[in-house]
This record gives C-alpha cells, sequence and structure tokens, in this order.
C-alpha cells in the first residue's frame, strides 16, 4: 500500500515538472514596473504607466497562458518614419500547446500580425508589412499612404514587401515599432549598434538595448514561442544538432536571387510582373526574392527557419526556430519563423482562460550563481572620461543593480538593468578622476570590475 502511495506521489510530481518546464518558467514577470518611450530629439525616457513583461503565467495539463500588455522593459522609440503610435496596452491572453505537435499534413502559411510572443510579452510579426505590389497600376498597394490592393485588405499578392529591409528607418534601436499601438519586431530583438556592422545611426541619441545581446560564445538564450508552441532561440546555437561542436551561427537556407527583372520566382515559376530591381525596389525588397534551397551543414536551417536540436532548455531535443542574422550581426530572411510554420498551427490569442489552471509563481526563480559566473559583462570604455556602459551578453533574466562605489567604498550613484534589457549607463563627467569599482549584482549574487576615470 505505502509503495503504491509513493509511486502515485511519484507520479504526481513528475506530473507537476513537466508541466513547469521551459514553456512555463521562461516568460519574465512583473506587476509593479512600468515601460517607457522615447520621443525624437529627447534622450530621457518618458513613463507610459503601463506594467511592462508579463502580468500572470498559468497552465492546465495542455496549455500555458501568458497574460501581458505587450510592453518590453526598455524604452521603445522614436519611430522617425512619420509613424504616429507608441507602445500601446494590449491586455492580451496568449495559449500556447505545452507538447506542440509538428504539422504533417499541408503546411500552415505564417500570418500578417502577431505569428509569435517573445518571453517579455512583445509580439512578434512575420517577415511581411502588409504591402505588395499592384501589376495592373504598376504600383505598391495596401499599408499606409498606398490604394488598397486588388481583393481588399487580405488580399495576397505575388509580390509581398520584406518588412526588415522596408521599414528599417521606422525601427527603434531595439530593431521594433508599433502598427496601431502593437509593439512588435519582425527580427532579432537586439539593438543595432551592438551589430558586428553598425547599419543604422537611431542608437545614437537612444540608448542601445534590447531584449538580448548576442553573444557569439554561448548558446543564444530562449526569447519566445511561435504561435504551433515551439520556442524560438537567439542567433547562436550547438553547432550540430545533438548539442556537440562547440558554438556556431544558425544560418538560414534562404538565398537571394540574382535576376534584374521581376517576371518569374527565383524557382522559375511565372507570376504577375514586379517591378525591376533598382535602388528603389533592390533585391530583398520583396520576400519572394529569396529561394528556398537546402544545405548539408547541420547549422544550417530548413524551410521554417528551425531545426529539430538540443538547446540548454531542451537537454533531450526539440524542434526550435532561431533569429537568423548574416555575417555582421545584421537580421536576415526569413529572420525568425516562417515563411511556413513547422508545427500545428493555431491563433494564440484568446479572449479569457476557460479551464481550471495553476498559476506560476515565479517569485523564487532566480538565476543560479553558475550561470551569474558566466554572464558576459562589458563594462567600457576603460579608462572612461565622460560615460560608463554596462553591457551584459545574453539574457537577463533577474533584475540587476548596479553600482559605482570609490575606492573606500562610498557609493557614488547606482542605477538597475531590469530583466529583459541589457545595458546601464553612468554619467561620470563630474567625478573625480581616479580608480573606481563597478558592483553588479542580483538578489543572490554579486560580481565586481574595476574602472579608471580619466
Amino acid at each position: 500500500m505505502y509503495k503504491s502511495i509513493f509511486f502515485l506521489i511519484l507520479i504526481l510530481c513528475s506530473g507537476q515538472l513537466l508541466a513547469q518546464g521551459p514553456a512555463v518558467t521562461s516568460w519574465l514577470q512583473n506587476t509593479t514596473q512600468t515601460g517607457s518611450y522615447y520621443v525624437s530629439g529627447n534622450s530621457t525616457a518618458i513613463d507610459n504607466g503601463i506594467p511592462y513583461h508579463c502580468q500572470e503565467v498559468s497552465y492546465s495539463n495542455d496549455y500555458v497562458y501568458i497574460k501581458t500588455h505587450g510592453i518590453p522593459s526598455y524604452p521603445t522609440g522614436p519611430f522617425l518614419d512619420g509613424n504616429p503610435s507608441q507602445a500601446e496596452d494590449q491586455n492580451a491572453i496568449f495559449r500556447f500547446p505545452l507538447a506542440p505537435q509538428p504539422n504533417s499534413g499541408t503546411l500552415t502559411q505564417t500570418t500578417m500580425g502577431n505569428i509569435g510572443v517573445f518571453i517579455d510579452g512583445a509580439a512578434l510579426f512575420d517577415n511581411r508589412d502588409g504591402v505588395g505590389w499592384d501589376p495592373t497600376t504598376n504600383a505598391l498597394c495596401g499599408g499606409p499612404g498606398n490604394p488598397p490592393c486588388p481583393g481588399g485588405v487580405n488580399a495576397v499578392t505575388d509580390w509581398s514587401r520584406d518588412a526588415v529591409l522596408a521599414e528599417m528607418p521606422g525601427f527603434d534601436c531595439s530593431k521594433g515599432h508599433p502598427a496601431m499601438g502593437n509593439y512588435h519586431h519582425h527580427q532579432n530583438p537586439s539593438a543595432f549598434n551592438l551589430d558586428l556592422n553598425v547599419i543604422s545611426t537611431i542608437c545614437n541619441l537612444y540608448d542601445a538595448d534590447g531584449l538580448y545581446a548576442i553573444d557569439a560564445n554561448a548558446h543564444s538564450p530562449l526569447i519566445g514561442y511561435a504561435y504551433d508552441g515551439y520556442p524560438i532561440y537567439g542567433a547562436f546555437g550547438y553547432a550540430n544538432a545533438d548539442g556537440t561542436g562547440g558554438i556556431t551561427r544558425m544560418k538560414s537556407s534562404y538565398v537571394l536571387a540574382n535576376y534584374s527583372v521581376r517576371t518569374n520566382y527565383p524557382d522559375g515559376t511565372d507570376v504577375d510582373d514586379g517591378p525591376a530591381v533598382d535602388a528603389t525596389y533592390p533585391l530583398g525588397y520583396f520576400r519572394e526574392d529569396y529561394q528556398y534551397i537546402a544545405q548539408t551543414g547541420e547549422d544550417y536551417l530548413d524551410e521554417h527557419n528551425g531545426r529539430q536540436c538540443v538547446t540548454p532548455e531542451y537537454p533531450g531535443g526539440t524542434y526550435a526556430y532561431f533569429c537568423t542574422v548574416d555575417d555582421n550581426w545584421n537580421s536576415y530572411y526569413p529572420y525568425a519563423v516562417g515563411p511556413t510554420f513547422y508545427g500545428v498551427y493555431q491563433d494564440a490569442a484568446v479572449s479569457s482562460i476557460t479551464e481550471s489552471v495553476t498559476v506560476y509563481d515565479a517569485s523564487t526563480a532566480s538565476i543560479s550563481e553558475e550561470d551569474f559566473n558566466n554572464l558576459n559583462i562589458n563594462v567600457f570604455p576603460n579608462p572612461a572620461t565622460d560615460l560608463i556602459a554596462v553591457q551584459v551578453a545574453g539574457l537577463v533574466n533577474d533584475d540587476m543593480e548596479v553600482t559605482l562605489v570609490d575606492m573606500t567604498g562610498k557609493v557614488i550613484t547606482s542605477t538597475t538593468i531590469n530583466k529583459g534589457q541589457t545595458i546601464a549607463y553612468f554619467d561620470v563627467e563630474t567625478i573625480y578622476a581616479g580608480t573606481y569599482f563597478v558592483h553588479i549584482s542580483t538578489v543572490n549574487h554579486t560580481t565586481t570590475r574595476k574602472v579608471m576615470v580619466q
């Protein structure tokens, strides 16, 4: 009898551990602090009064539910293409399957609008921006400022504009922007000026922040979930799918066409003519300029921009998407998920929770000592003259207090890197030259860096 009770308890505990897997425990939660935004020309962030990150995570036997306002902890904006929106309260509930299933039937195309959610509650969109090409007028159609495409708002055109290339002037430093208030990313949510080749100057005035910072020496963090329930990672992973071979950049298998006219797709399919390739409509301006060509290397991704592999959160293996970048860490098509889902798709946005659930208590979760000690923390410039930056590579999943102290231990100033952010700054123009220490602390761990001020 006692043995039966023991095994019953063991089975129940095993089910609880399974339910509290990465799909439950990876979300960043917050109920007290609010987000902020920049307006053009003002580098002081303005509080928007909206709680950032996710406000509640709960789960049943089959699903995890995420309640979020859709606001990240890093400041959003400004959007310098005339976008009148700011990041607004989405008051959303998302539902993801705890046991996602591969799609063995007809593949589901990614859709306009949300196709996934990042762990800070912000939305992921696919690679399009809603603008197409109308062959009857030989002009762009759809989207703000253009006439509707033939067939209406949801019409599918042969040439769909690539959001990352076409809308880049309107992205903030974190590579995101709002659509009617719904702040989202089409791509890797890491700051522009942390790329090896910086292709936007937006970070020159506004903080270089984002959900995570690329670290070429570590497996990228789990940064979100697609609507089919499979995880999304950053740009780097294990070279081999079994978790061996060191760390490498995950590579897209989509290749840019080599043509000067758009009369056919790169694979030869005859379609309505698009505009000729020129300075206004360069290669890559439309997503159909890319062709999927299967590669042999394990670090090349499939047609959905993912692979079956081992990851730190899934040591037994999972299908996972990756946010692809090129050699310069600039975003590369198809950027995150798509153009089709690997798994069985369902719209993850729901209006309410209609089943019995358990609320996940994240208050006891914290970064381990090993993970804290392995953080790649860069304090620069060193020596400094007017500004000290503290940059954490990877993902910050615990709030970090960052304190500048002098040789006597006197606190000069302090700030916070909130979870879901990557950087903090100290203005040191008015302090004396000399040796100082930067203490970076979570609730349970502390590390120190020495810095010189000239």
